[in-house]
């Protein structure tokens, strides 16, 4: 390859794998992101190995798996400490590095390399409390926030709606839509593509903090699917009846049992996608304007998905597709990334850094993700999440196929033949043992020697001690 080409990484937060126009959702519109599928690749198979925001973004940026970045599980206040980055990697090799968005790392202002960040983390009850240092709290160090009280005042949130970061509850956007952080991360973006030094080719993250809760798009885009008559959250023979949010609208893992509340849940969800589609398509616009079209590859993704009332559950850390799903859409000209295509291939975050480096004929030794510009494959994805006190911790091993499941407190499982089955709605592990053993046998292989003791004699071993290992490995 000659001339190195501009990456321009779209991340969203929390956007589910099938939320996709062109992939034949029943509800949502992406024109915008339905326009670079048509000019790229995309990875039907893409999931993240960690499905929360930390341990995710973690993966992404190092194009390590979770095991290698010291974090299976959420956790704020913990130091990033790697010295290998995205950011860090393409500004040695020359590139102008922005990101413009979210970042979730530690401490707040952490650039991981990248020259510079126009930070807008969403709402993070971390950096709010009242014993971090005035210097990191988010009111003052994140540049949306700070922005926004220079617009509207001291006391001017977004939470003024009485919207919460983790809840289902959703309604329109409060405010005029220029003040929504959705629409200042496009600014920023735009912004750095006009004062850029077109002497160097850029690496520009432009990190969308939705559609992640709070569900508040402006209401033009709410109001377009709370009119709709939307397709019902899918289920399964193997739920639980029991699961109720039981009146907890913060940090709940089930969905409300309310049928008004999940219409509304998924209205907001949807609305969120739709605002962000077209705030996308202003940089579409952007790249064509500046005739950058042939000399730049867009990639779009996000840290994990959203379960979105799927199987009762809401929000995110969990091993099924509304969760642990992700959009992958690779476009650009086709002298730099091949012909447009489907790609049926296992993807992951980790495939993201060696990916771009091998845009640049660079090498991706010692990361753990595969190049998916190139012919490369693999068998199968590990992914896990650790919850530390909830009989929730999981392990998975999922394929082109299939997906097996093993929660590590318990030592429950179950295995779903995703090629029949791909919402999760039939547990198939009687069907299927001699498939469930081999299944097994992997996910023992990958998890043979960690600290935890998950394998003792070959065999995996469960408990809910093994999730003190864990949290001392997240304090390191």
């Amino acid at each position: 390859m000659s001339a190195r080409p501009n990456i321009l990484i779209i991340t969203a937060d929390e956007y589910r794998s099938d939320c996709l126009g062109f992939a034949g959702h029943p509800d949502v519109t992406t024109p915008y992101l339905d326009s670079l599928a048509q000019k790229g690749i995309y990875f039907p198979n893409a999931y993240s190995s960690c499905p929360t925001c930390v341990p995710a973004r973690a993966v992404f940026h190092t194009g390590l798996k979770p095991a290698n970045t010291g974090r299976v599980g959420y956790r704020d206040g913990v130091d990033w400490n790697y010295s290998r980055t995205l950011g860090s990697e393409f500004t040695r090799l020359g590139y102008q590095t922005q990101v413009c968005g979210k970042m979730h790392v530690s401490p707040l202002r952490n650039r991981l390399g990248f020259e510079a960040v126009d930070l807008c983390d969403g709402y993070m009850h971390y950096w709010r409390k009242p014993d971090i240092p005035a210097y990191t709290e988010q009111g003052y160090a994140d540049d949306y926030y700070h922005w926004l009280k220079n617009e509207l005042g001291a006391d001017a949130d977004i939470n003024a709606n009485g919207l919460d970061c983790n809840s289902y509850i959703s309604r329109p956007w409060h405010l005029d839509e220029k003040y929504h952080p959705t629409n200042w991360v496009t600014d920023r973006a735009l912004d750095f593509l006009r004062r850029r030094d077109r002497r160097q080719p850029f690496l520009l993250n432009v990190s969308y903090v939705r559609p992640h809760a709070p569900y508040d798009a402006p209401r033009w885009y709410f109001d377009q699917y709370l009119s709709k008559n939307l397709a019902p959250p899918h289920k399964g023979d193997w739920n639980d009846p029991g699961l109720r949010d039981f009146g907890r609208t913060f940090n709940s893992s089930a969905a409300p049992a309310d049928p008004t509340l999940i219409r509304q849940m998924q209205a907001g969800y949807y609305a969120c996608i739709s605002h962000l589609d077209h705030q996308i398509g202003r940089l579409i616009i952007r790249i064509i304007e500046e005739g950058l079209e042939d000399d730049t590859v867009i990639i779009f993704t996000s840290d994990h998905g959203d379960m979105l009332g799927d199987h009762g559950f809401v929000r995110k850390s969990l091993p099924y597709r509304g969760s642990a799903g992700i959009p992958m859409i690779i476009s650009g000209p086709a002298r730099i990334i091949g012909q447009s295509r489907t790609d049926a291939r296992v993807a992951g975050l980790e495939d993201i850094l060696p990916t771009c480096l091998w845009l640049c004929d660079e090498s991706a030794e010692g990361l753990d993700g595969i190049d998916l510009l190139s012919p490369e494959k693999r068998d199968y994805l590990h992914g896990e999440h650790e919850f530390g006190w909830r009989d929730l911790s999981n392990q998975f091993i999922v394929t082109e196929r299939d997906k097996y499941i093993w929660f590590s407190a318990t030592g429950r499982e179950q295995y779903f033949n995703l090629a029949n089955d791909p919402y999760e709605t039939r547990e198939a592990s009687a069907e299927y043992p001699e498939r469930v053993s081999e299944l097994r046998e992997m996910l023992v292989s990958e998890l043979t020697g960690r600290e935890e003791g998950y394998v003792e004699n070959g065999r995996l071993s469960p408990g809910k001690n093994k999730a003190k290992a864990v949290l001392s490995k997240l304090l390191k």
